[in-house]
């Protein structure tokens, strides 16, 4: 076979094929449809299959960037395979092609199981296993020339010097010393041609006549730039193209109507003027995200599309231009994640605007025994709402706006669904394209099929905003402050407690509906030096007080009374 590469090299070749082949499946992506990039539909995978501990582990330590973290994790798991066959396939080649094909099934595998796959899902996966099997042999090949090209290991050093001209130098079998060759005198030229001593067996050819080691370096440098080059221009072109059907324009063109019910007025005191206190109205661009799209869905609202059926008597077909000029409501609601921790992040408030969720069902007319809603995004998330929950009376809607604006892209735009009072995975479906009326029994919801719980009712919680944890705050007195929810019940009261002694009330902040949270503040008179723990706790309307039993958020919403550990200093 002749000389090999070594291991840096052959892990280059494998890395750059699989550059190569990422890049145009992208570019085919992006040419034809951007969810069937194999890297998005692997990730939909891990994300689909990631255990609970796994997932809330991702949500608590990467936040809103869980998924830019998840594609970085899918992204060095492929350049490790591919290193690991790219040294494989410097040995023999077979063997690095069939590793090419076995990432090409499993990429065939995940883009052919995501929602609403078609056969042309299978064409960037495709293309991509063949560029990227192209590339691997032409430089498995090139860099085989180049470590060929070196002189063979059999042919011993020649050693310029002092010997016998034409023969073996004296006292060594394995040392070649060429011959004396005459210094030139002035003016004098000196042979038209040095050629090494004989060697055993034959003469040796002249040293013009051995392989060029720079020309087939130069080759595989050559065929590395080329593949570098395409794989970056594929992949740039191929998101260019993704973002294409890019829905900006479309959602700055959206005139919205005004609404038919517009939202009960702020009350007088609804903000306290607390530095650091969570904000009556969480601005859109600080609003919570957790959802499972890798790739934010583009959809045009000419386009958009909401069919209601299953155990329905008169399944419903209806177009963004049908929704929004139908009666529209608007409302202040708090959403909450239930992966939400004890006093976490994952908690937002906002004046929302959509046509009423019950009476689309009504219409719809659900058949006996049906008690849930199964709804489906664009994405293929699905969500499941209890029948009972929507048709009660409270402001469920199918949203087009959020804050006064049409709905950013990333919260769901053209139409998502917000139900107060029930945590998101269960009510907040984004991208909202399917409702089917049918039971729990017979249809299981995504994230219930993770082990999520299928009802899942918003906990009554409190959250510290000020001082926050391990904060330093001079001693006199020290205002307390944060949030309080319990959505579609009602906060009644907040307490506070400093190092494990009697519960103090707090002052509340006035509140519009019960489907908001509440903003709160205690002030702590005469704080002593010193480190100390605050706690708080709600009460809503129904006479119930948040627990101090800490509870994990699977599977259905964290417990346990919210901590900030400060330092009071003089």
């Amino acid at each position: 076979m002749g000389a090999l590469p070594g291991r840096a090299t052959g892990a280059l070749c494998g890395v750059l094929a699989a550059a190569a082949a990422m890049g145009v499946a992208q570019l085919l992506a992006g040419i034809s449809i951007p969810q069937s990039s194999p890297v998005l539909a692997v990730g939909s995978v891990v994300i689909g299959n990631t255990p609970l501990s796994v997932h809330n582990w991702a949500i608590a330590t990467f936040g809103n960037n869980d998924k830019n973290a998840l594609l970085t994790g899918v992204l060095v798991i492929i350049f490790i395979y591919a290193a690991v066959i790219g040294v494989l396939a410097l040995r023999r080649l077979w063997v690095g092609m069939a590793g090419i094909g076995l990432f090409a099934v499993i990429g065939l595998a995940a883009a052919l199981t995501r929602p609403n796959a078609s056969p042309a899902y299978v064409l960037p996966t495709l293309g991509g296993a063949v560029v990227g099997a192209y590339a691997l042999y032409r430089l498995v090949v090139t860099a085989r020339a180049a470590a060929a090209s070196r002189v063979p290991a059999a042919l011993p050093p020649i050693v310029f010097g002092s010997g016998r001209a034409g023969g073996v130098a004296e006292g060594s079998d394995s040392e070649l010393r060429a011959p004396d060759l005459p210094v030139a005198s002035s003016g004098a030229e000196l042979p038209g041609e040095v050629r090494p001593p004989d060697l055993p067996g034959g003469n040796v050819p002249p040293l013009r006549d051995f392989p060029r080691q720079p020309a087939d370096r130069r080759a595989f440098l050559t065929t590395a730039g080329v593949v570098v080059v395409g794989a970056a221009a594929s992949e740039f072109i191929g998101r260019q193209l993704a973002t294409r059907r890019n829905v900006s324009a479309a959602r700055a063109a959206l005139k919205l109507p005004k609404p038919s019910v517009t939202a009960p007025p702020l009350p007088a005191g609804y903000s306290l003027p607390i530095p650091g206190i969570s904000p009556f109205i969480t601005p859109n661009g600080q609003f919570y995200r957790v959802d499972t799209a890798l790739f934010l869905p583009q959809v045009d609202p000419s386009n958009w599309q909401l069919r209601i059926h299953g155990m329905v008597a008169r399944p419903i077909t209806i177009t963004f231009d049908q929704l929004i000029r139908r009666p529209l409501i608007e409302d202040y609601v708090t959403l909450c994640c239930v992966s939400n921790p004890v006093g976490g992040p994952y908690i937002g408030n906002a004046k929302w605007l959509g046509a009423s969720y019950a009476a689309l069902i009504r219409e719809a007319g659900p058949l006996r025994g049906a008690d849930q809603l199964l709804c489906t995004s664009v994405d293929g998330f699905t969500s499941g709402t209890p029948i009972s929950v929507v048709l009660d009376g409270r402001d469920s809607l199918i949203a087009v706006a959020m804050n006064g604006t049409a709905l950013p892209v990333e919260h769901g735009f053209p139409a998502r669904l917000v139900v107060p009072g029930l945590y998101g995975y269960v009510s907040a479906c984004k991208w909202v394209t399917d409702i089917e009326v049918t039971t729990f029994d017979k249809a299981v919801a995504y994230w219930a099929q993770q082990g999520w719980s299928q009802q899942a009712p918003i906990k009554t919680e409190s959250r510290i905003d000020v001082p926050a944890n391990g904060q330093q705050v001079k001693a006199g007195r020290v205002a307390v402050a944060g949030v309080a929810w319990a959505q579609h019940k009602g906060i009644e009261a907040v307490e506070v407690r400093v190092d494990n002694g009697q519960w103090n009330k707090a002052e509340l902040a006035a509140v519009p509906d019960l489907d908001t949270w509440r903003q709160w503040v205690w002030y702590w008179e005469d704080a002593p030096a010193g480190p100390h723990l605050i706690e708080a706790r709600a009460t809503d309307k129904t006479g119930y007080t948040q627990t101090g039993i800490q509870e994990p958020v699977a599977p259905n919403g964290a417990t346990g009374y919210p901590m900030s550990q400060i330092t009071v200093y003089t």
